[in-house]
């Protein structure tokens, strides 16, 4: 099972770095909730906005998950935490930060599916 969790993680980072909603919609539950640094996300279609801004704010931007760690799992829901970084152009100068992620996903059809993320800043 955690084989095909970590799989899951991989790919949602792959899907990220696409920049293409697109690829990412799949991957997340249409009733998810988001949290990041400037609020709280609701919906797929919140969601969705939040990514594209984001997008457009840094140009080429990378983003990688490292140190997951499962919480809990079971057959129908997992939650892990991790660390994350990107490194991208803001105005045409480069940028990067980290931070601490938690998230949880849920087994639906079959497939994993992100029911909430919660990124935050380290703490300093």
């Amino acid at each position: 099972m955690l084989r095909s969790l970590n799989q899951f993680i991989q790919e949602y980072e792959r899907a990220t770095n696409t920049h293409d909603f697109n690829q990412v919609r799949p991957l997340i539950k249409w009733d998810a909730v988001y949290f990041f640094s400037d609020g709280a996300f609701r919906g797929i279609e919140e969601i969705e906005a939040v990514f594209n801004r984001n997008w457009n704010t840094i140009q080429d931007e990378t983003y990688r998950i490292t140190d997951v760690e499962w919480l809990s799992y079971s057959d129908t829901m997992a939650t892990c935490i991790y660390h994350y970084y990107w490194r991208g152009f803001f105005k045409g100068e480069v940028r990067e930060g980290r931070g601490r992620g938690t998230n949880i996903m849920v087994k639906e059809d079959g497939k994993w599916k992100m029911i909430h993320e919660h990124l935050s800043p380290l703490p300093k």
